[in-house]
């Protein structure tokens, strides 16, 4: 026997081995990612759909069944496989802005066409794309006779895992906004949590969960069941509307996709582009309006109970001490200036009577048309606040006369929220009512060539690909939670968890940048960081769209301010330097529009040493590192404030030895000499 035929031969006992390890002793079909490394098996098992997925020929997700309950009966059962086609594709495409400049798009394809048996013989296709780093699949419902409009009860879609793995999770039960702390535990002890989920399978195998192209559907979470095959099975739990129902289509219809990424260490994690390559390319024809900034606001007063929202003798939003946050940003080279509370309907409990907000009438004390001017006047624009109270409804309404009076003022941004347990009082934001909301109002932004950073939002799932001007969003425990929560902030790992979970489903306004953390209202609660700390997280935690969170007089003659001032929003590329989830992490990225790179790390509660490897540089540049780190003596519990600078000439070669204050960080600017 040659050697060729040899390895044909012993590819397909191994081929073989796999798939009855799996539970699958027939013929299926295999779809191999570009390397190789990883195999996905598809076909039809006792009349069920299924797929597993090994790396290196060890499985990854067993046998796991897929499908769907619709409102008249099951749509996962006596399917048999009319056909197949395959398909390939290797390009790159360019961000307008984001973590990496270029994105390879590389993967092979394989759709799955089902019938189902019975009278109505009815169609089904799934769809998988493999990638070096990941698969994701998705179903499609052709147009077909028995099959036109359709409510889905339930989607019956698993992924079995072989191992009972730790996984870093939120709670779907009892979390409002997905403003929850994430926690690591076995897979087998979790209710139904949220996606993104991040499992930690061993040293060289992370694994995280989450959706790709949610357009018209229900937000997806995942419920942990012990089932057959495996040692824990996940099983999609769709959030509802209040009837109970999952989804309403029409044929033709798809899915989001489902979305598995597969990595060897947690930094591969943050830099896959899988999800941003399964939804749609850029429908916006001229980016050219779509920018990238960092911005201040009147926002942190309230929380501290300096200002308030509602009109009062302490209204935040005032004509005076706008022109003050104008000046400041004008003076610091910040582009923006975001005023909550400038519109009326924030008087009384406006949770209740979200419908009382107007989007255009501005409050007698501000003065929206004379700021707009003044601020461009400065270099600076304002960011329009819209405050919905949750009613989707009156804020839909408005949509069209609100943007077409921003774009006239020359209002390039609005942040929008939607603080309230339901939409209109009956649906969750998370559900396909809410979905379809939230693309409605970044379409219609787009028409008016507003930029969206949304508050309360469904959580994101690449859609910034296909329009742009959804520049970020919340969707997690922001910096707010240090001015109010009971349990005193954001505990000292969260910075370390967030690039692996929340982060991986897109760009977060998490709204760095405390620098005086004296709360007079809780005095227990303030940033669980060092002051360094809160100057990472401008490399750590992604947006396009920063935010310079605290009370302008609180930067005066601060030298760490100028660190604020400096660094970049958009980026060419994206290093994970060191990580372990919940413990440690440092990011390293290099600025779009020079040849000089931002460092930023973080640790947990724990005080460390850590040795910065800077091979990502030039080979052929040399270059001045401004460090600015952690002080002597500092320490989140007790003494925060104390920061070292220094500068370090350093090259490709070179290593930076930081050390991190229990809770602290270290942000680091390395410029092109």
């Amino acid at each position: 026997m040659n050697t060729t035929l040899f390895h044909k031969v012993m590819r397909g006992v191994l081929l073989l081995s796999w798939l009855t390890y799996s539970g699958v002793a027939h013929a299926a079909d295999v779809l191999t990612s570009p390397n190789g490394r990883l195999r996905v098996t598809v076909g039809v098992k006792g009349g069920k759909p299924f797929y597993a997925v090994c790396r290196d020929g060890k499985p990854v997700v067993n046998t796991s069944y897929l499908g769907f309950t619709l409102d008249d009966g099951d749509f996962c059962n006596d399917f048999k496989v009319m056909g197949r086609t395959r398909n390939s594709k290797d390009e790159t495409w360019t961000q307008p802005w984001g973590e990496d400049r270029v994105v390879r798009n590389h993967y092979n394809e394989l759709k799955v066409k089902l019938q189902q048996g019975g009278k109505k013989k009815r169609l089904l296709n799934i769809v998988f794309r493999a990638f070096d780093d990941g698969i994701g699949f998705r179903y499609e419902f052709p147009q077909q006779q028995n099959l036109i409009d359709f409510c889905i009860m339930e989607e019956k879609t698993q992924i079995a895992m072989p191992t009972d793995a730790e996984a870093w999770t939120e709670p779907t039960n009892g979390t409002v906004y997905y403003e929850a702390v994430w926690t690591k535990d076995l897979l087998s002890r979790k209710d139904t949590v949220n996606t993104p989920i991040t499992i930690e399978v061993g040293d060289s195998l992370f694994m995280a969960l989450h959706e790709a192209n949610l357009t018209d559907y229900a937000s997806l979470n995942y419920t942990p069941r012990h089932l057959p095959g495996a040692a824990v099975t996940l099983v999609a739990a769709l959030t509802p509307w209040q009837n109970g129902v999952k989804v309403y289509a029409k044929a033709p219809f798809v899915s989001p996709w489902r979305t598995i990424i597969i990595a060897s260490k947690p930094g591969d994690l943050i830099t896959s582009k899988l999800m941003l390559n399964l939804n749609e390319p850029c429908r916006i024809k001229d980016t050219s309006w779509i920018e990238t900034g960092k911005y201040v606001g009147i926002w942190w007063g309230m929380h501290m109970k300096d200002y308030t929202w509602a009109q009062g003798p302490q209204h935040g939003a005032t004509t005076f001490n706008t022109k003050r946050y104008i000046d400041f940003a004008a003076k610091h080279g910040l582009k923006a200036v975001l005023v909550e509370g400038w519109n009326y309907g924030w008087d009384g409990d406006w949770t209740k009577d979200g419908d009382k907000f107007s989007f255009t009438k501005p409050y007698p004390d501000y003065d929206l048309e004379g700021l707009q001017k003044y601020a461009l006047s400065k270099g600076v624009c304002l960011v329009a606040h819209n405050e919905t109270g949750g009613a989707a409804k009156n804020y839909e309404n408005q949509l069209d006369s609100a943007f077409a009076l921003y774009e006239r003022l020359g209002i390039r941004a609005i942040k929008t929220g939607y603080v309230n347990r339901l939409m209109d009082g009956k649906e969750d934001q998370h559900s396909q009512y809410g979905v379809r909301h939230y693309r409605k109002v970044v379409e219609t932004a787009a028409k008016y060539h507003l930029m969206v950073i949304n508050h309360e939002p469904a959580m994101p799932s690449g859609l910034c690909r296909t329009y742009p001007n959804l520049m970020s969003g919340e969707g997690m425990r922001g910096q707010e939670y240090n001015a109010w929560s009971m349990d005193g902030g954001n505990p000292p790992y969260h910075v370390c968890v967030l690039p692996f979970t929340r982060g991986l489903a897109g760009s977060m306004d998490f709204t760095p940048g405390i620098f005086n953390f004296t709360n007079k209202v809780l005095p227990d609660t303030h940033p669980q960081t060092t002051l360094a700390k809160q100057l990472a997280e401008y490399v750590l935690l992604y947006s396009p769209w920063q935010m310079a969170a605290d009370m302008i007089e609180n930067y005066e003659h601060q030298p760490a301010f100028s660190f604020i001032e400096s660094v970049p929003t958009d980026w060419d590329k994206t290093v994970v330097v060191n990580a372990k989830i919940g413990n440690y992490i440092t990011i390293a990225r290099k600025d779009k529009a020079s040849d000089d790179w931002y460092v930023g790390s973080a640790t947990d509660v724990d005080a460390r040493d850590l040795s910065i490897d800077l091979s990502f540089l030039d080979k052929d540049r040399e270059y001045m590192a401004e460090v600015y780190a952690d002080g002597p003596g500092a320490d989140f519990r007790s003494n925060p404030y104390p920061l070292m600078y220094q500068r370090i000439k350093v090259t490709y070669a070179s290593s930076l030895r930081l050390h991190l204050a229990p809770s602290g960080g270290a942000a680091v600017r390395i410029k092109a000499l």
